[in-house]
């Protein structure tokens, strides 16, 4: 109760408004989600490490931390946040609670994979919905770090859409590729249905590199792609056909441009 307060999602008499039931609603999914992978971690002196992409105000973080991290007693979790104002916010809370074993980094997603500020090998990498081209940063950022399990809340990415409408033209007129075109002719369809292909994309380069993917939802959200939930598991699972059948679909797409987005190498 006093930790929802200090994150304002309380009121000081302890009342939800509709977007904080949400909030709220939706961080407590995902650690239950979380909270089992925390469990399957191999035991260790120093505890896990956790590392939160897109923090923003380090909801996920400082809920984490309270049911799982402090009853160990060991542990670290890492928020990483582009916006100073927040992490410093942040930074004065975990201190005023006595959350010692939180660290919060001023950075890019994309900046952090080789910071000095995080250490060389993180057990849980998350990202809740965060923006753009963020959430494949994470994923750079997860492989770099050898991450055990990955925890993706996938938000808004029109690099694949962006892609798919410059060459719709030559694709609808070309009788090789004309029919499957038609799946994403119209300009909502092209948008949606490059988002889809974004989070499928992800899906391979995952399963590429030996992990263990799963789908599901994110619940507190109306139905959408926002509430897609991707959990893979490091299983060094065989790489030779996700990673085949990733090349192959970029190349049937016209997506071959982003081969190093989506890179299985």
């Amino acid at each position: 109760m006093a930790l929802l307060q200090h994150l304002h999602i309380l009121t000081r008499e302890g009342r939800l408004n509709q977007d904080s039931r949400r909030k709220l609603k939706q961080v407590h999914h995902l650690v239950q989600f979380i909270e089992k992978l925390l469990r399957e971690l191999p035991d260790t002196p120093e505890g896990p490490t956790l590392a939160d992409h897109g923090a923003g105000k380090s909801y996920l973080g400082f809920i984490l931390y309270d049911l799982c991290f402090k009853p160990l007693g060991k542990g670290t979790i890492w928020c990483v946040e582009t916006r100073a104002e927040l992490v410093e916010s942040s930074k004065a809370l975990a201190q005023r609670l006595g959350f010692e074993r939180m660290r919060f980094v001023n950075s890019s997603v994309a900046e952090a994979t080789h910071s000095t500020e995080l250490p060389e090998r993180i057990d849980i990498v998350t990202a809740l919905h965060a923006c753009d081209t963020a959430t494949d940063d994470a994923i750079r950022f997860a492989l770099h770090k050898q991450a055990r399990y990955i925890v993706l809340a996938p938000c808004c990415q029109a690099e694949v859409a962006t892609v798919l409408r410059k060459h719709k033209g030559a694709a609808l007129a070309d009788p090789r590729t004309g029919a499957l075109t038609e799946a994403w002719r119209h300009p909502l369809h092209t948008r949606e249905f490059g988002s889809h292909i974004t989070n499928v994309l992800r899906c391979l380069q995952l399963e590429a590199h030996g992990y263990q993917v799963n789908v599901t939802e994110l619940v507190g959200w109306e139905h959408s792609l926002k509430n897609e939930l991707i959990i893979a598991s490091q299983k060094d699972l065989p790489r030779a056909r996700p990673a085949r059948r990733l090349h192959d679909l970029l190349e049937q797409l016209g997506l071959t441009e982003l081969q190093e987005r989506f890179s299985a190498a």
